[in-house]
C-alpha cells in the first residue's frame, strides 16, 4: 500500500479512537495523549495508555530509529557501543546522549538496575533466530518485561527490503514521520548506491568473492543465502559471493578450522568489520588463509555483518562497498 495511504488512514483511525476514547482532565481540559496499540513481528501486541517516549533499545536498532527521527525518544541503549569494530554497527547513533545498559555478565545481559532508573516505556530489539532475542538473553528478557513490554522486529527469514520495511513499520507506530525529506532521501540514496554496487559487481566479471568472519579457533565462511544484506546483493546486485556447500545449524554460516581455510577460493574477502583493526590483524596472519588470492593482493573489504537496519545506513555502507570493491573491478 502506498505510504500515503497508510499515512492518511493511520491519521484517520487516531481521530476516531481519540473521539471514542479521549478523557478529560481535571481542569476541563482534552487529554494531550493517545494510546499506543501495536502487533510486533512475533505476533506480540503491545498496548499502553499514552505514547512511549522513553524508549531503551539495542544499539544498531537505536541508530536506525535515531536515522529515522527517533532519536530524542531514546534513553537507554544496550549491545556493541564503543568497542573497536563497534562503529559501523552504530553509525548515526550518539553514544554519549544515552545510557549503556548492557550488563556485564554473559551475552545478553542487560543491567536491570540502570534500566529501572530510566523509567522506560518501551524495550525494543530485534530476533535473528527464534526465539532468541537480539543482545537480550532470556534472563534479562523476563526482568526487563516487569518494567515495560519488549518490541520486537523480526529479521529471521526476510529480504533486506523486507527488514528495513520492517523497521519502518515500527518505528512509524511509534511516531516516525516516513513521509519525511530526509527519510524519502534515504530510499533514492539507497536505490542509487545499489545501481553502484551492481555496476562494480558486472565489472569482477569472474572473479569470487567469498565472506566471512574471524575468531581465534574457527573461520565462519557466511551463507547469502540466508544473510538478508549478501541475500540481495547476490539476487538483485548480481555480486559473485560464494555459497558454503555445508551450512551449520542455523544456515548463517559453514565453521571451518583453520587448517581448511583454503577450503573456497576467494579474489576478494568481504571481512566482518564487528573484529576490528586487531582482529584483521589476526586474520591476515592465518597461515593457510593467506594462500588465498585475496589474502595475497590484500584484497581485503569490511562488511558491516551487523549494521543499522535502515535505508539510510545501507545506503552509506553500499556506497563504501562500491568504492572499495571498485578498486579490485
Amino acid at each position: 500500500m502506498n505510504r500515503r495511504i497508510t499515512a492518511a488512514l493511520a491519521a484517520a483511525a487516531a481521530l476516531v479512537t481519540l473521539a471514542a476514547c479521549g478523557s478529560s482532565d481535571s481542569d476541563g481540559g482534552s487529554a494531550d495523549t493517545a494510546a499506543f496499540s501495536f502487533t510486533d513481528d512475533i505476533g506480540t501486541t503491545i498496548e499502553l495508555d499514552e505514547m512511549p517516549d522513553r524508549l531503551v533499545v539495542q544499539s544498531s536498532m537505536a541508530a536506525a530509529l535515531t536515522d529515522l527521527g527517533l532519536g530524542d525518544k531514546i534513553v537507554g541503549v544496550f549491545g556493541p557501543l564503543r568497542a573497536d569494530g563497534d562503529a559501523a554497527q552504530v553509525a548515526g547513533l550518539d553514544v554519549d546522549a544515552v545510557e549503556d545498559v548492557t550488563g556485564g555478565g554473559e551475552y545478553g545481559d542487560v543491567d536491570v538496575e540502570k534500566v529501572v532508573a530510566l523509567k522506560p516505556d518501551l524495550v525494543i530489539t530485534s530476533q535473528y533466530l527464534a526465539p532468541d532475542l537480539w543482545y537480550v538473553n532470556e534472563a534479562s528478557a523476563t526482568e526487563l518485561k516487569k518494567l515495560a513490554p519488549i518490541l520486537v522486529v523480526d529479521f529471521d527469514g526476510k529480504t533486506l527490503p523486507e527488514l528495513l520495511d520492517g523497521t519502518e513499520r515500527a518505528a512509524e507506530a511509534l511516531g516516525a514521520d516516513l513521509d519525511s525529506a530526509k527519510v524519502t532521501a534515504s530510499h533514492e540514496q539507497f536505490e542509487a548506491a545499489a545501481d553502484r554496487v551492481r555496476a562494480v559487481g558486472e565489472q569482477l566479471g569472474d572473479r569470487t568473492i567469498l565472506a566471512g568472519s574471524y575468531s581465534t579457533d574457527l573461520f565462519y565462511v557466511s551463507n547469502p543465502k540466508v544473510s538478508p544484506d549478501l541475500s540481495y546483493w547476490v539476487d538483485e546486485l548480481g555480486l559473485p559471493i560464494t555459497v558454503p556447500n555445508n551450512p551449520d545449524e542455523g544456515g548463517y554460516f559453514e565453521s571451518l578450522s583453520w587448517e581448511k581455510a583454503d577450503t573456497y577460493p576467494a579474489d576478494v574477502f568481504l571481512y566482518d568489520d564487528r573484529i576490528g583493526a586487531a582482529g584483521l590483524t589476526s586474520l591476515k596472519a592465518e597461515k593457510v588463509f593467506g594462500t588465498l588470492k585475496a589474502a595475497q593482493d590484500d584484497a581485503y573489504v569490511p562488511w558491516t555483518s551487523v549494521a543499522p537496519p535502515s535505508y539510510q545506513a545501507y545506503a552509506d555502507l553500499m556506497d563504501r562497498l562500491a568504492d572499495d570493491l571498485g578498486a579490485f573491478a
